[in-house]
């Protein structure tokens, strides 16, 4: 794959995966491929989604599959050097995003949960995750988004109080979806939110014991969209760089430039 030509974007934002098609006559290929691929979304947060669609058809790979799994090869080729930045000045703060794709599988029409959570202006932990039940509406589906993020803060509140750090303030839940929030808020559970009512239940707990401060966020600048879904390249790169993802071979060349650029500068000016 280093002779093809590099993708900006880790998977077709209008590829449609799915179980039909004939299988493949070597799936061990497409196993051990993906199985690499899942080691990857350990330091690489942007293939975490199309990964995670991709492990969805291990038993039974199609040709479809195995080129979409190719396409992940070409975007990391134009990202070789995407690194995550931990900086030594992250305020001791967590700052959590929460987000869903509402009936994404089209195979079962199960939701996507996607969040990720922020030490400071750093990523420490994300996660992508097909729902295991089909939610009834796009509310439903987020306010289970909004559940699993906050057992993932939660637990991560335990640890770091066992690393000594037990003054931490709330932390920062935001969601793009208001009517998720509008149920967060209600404590009154009426026909449409009884199904859910245990989840309701859980977050409510968390929120009065000071564990989590629910808050709105728009959509574009929602930062686990790239654990739910394929947005644009622009997009995609403006959230990257929210994440503290970025590519050190860029940041170098742009250092390079600066200084080349300096150095004219003075030259120019010590000529004049």
């Amino acid at each position: 794959m280093l002779t093809t030509k590099p993708m900006y974007l880790p998977m077709d934002p209008n590829s449609c995966l799915s179980e039909k098609g004939s299988p493949m006559s070597e799936p061990d290929k497409y196993r051990r491929l993906v199985g690499k691929l899942i080691y990857l979304t350990i330091t690489r947060p942007n293939i975490t989604y199309t990964v995670q669609v991709l492990s969805q058809y291990m038993q039974s790979p199609t040709s479809a599959h195995f080129t979409a799994a190719l396409r992940v090869l070409r975007y990391l080729k134009q990202s070789l050097g995407q690194d995550i930045l931990l900086s030594s000045q992250s305020t001791p703060t967590l700052t959590a995003y929460s987000d869903s794709d509402w009936g994404r599988c089209v195979d079962f029409r199960k939701s996507v949960t996607g969040y990720c959570v922020l030490l400071g202006n750093s990523p420490i932990s994300w996660r992508t995750k097909m729902q295991s039940m089909v939610a009834r509406s796009t509310a439903e589906a987020e306010f289970k988004a909004i559940a699993t993020t906050t057992c993932e803060v939660t637990w991560l509140l335990q640890l770091f109080i066992d690393l000594g750090l037990s003054q931490l303030a709330p932390a920062q839940l935001k969601c793009d979806n208001q009517a998720a929030l509008y149920i967060v808020s209600n404590p009154v559970f009426h026909e449409c939110t009884k199904h859910i009512e245990v989840d309701c239940h859980l977050i409510h707990d968390k929120m009065h014991c000071g564990v989590i401060k629910p808050t709105y966020v728009p959509t574009k600048a929602q930062l686990a969209d790239v654990c739910t879904k394929i947005v644009t390249v622009c997009q995609h790169n403006f959230l990257l760089s929210k994440l503290g993802v970025h590519d050190i071979f860029t940041s170098q060349f742009e250092g390079e430039c600066r200084k080349q650029r300096e150095s004219a500068e003075s030259v120019i000016i010590s000529t004049s």
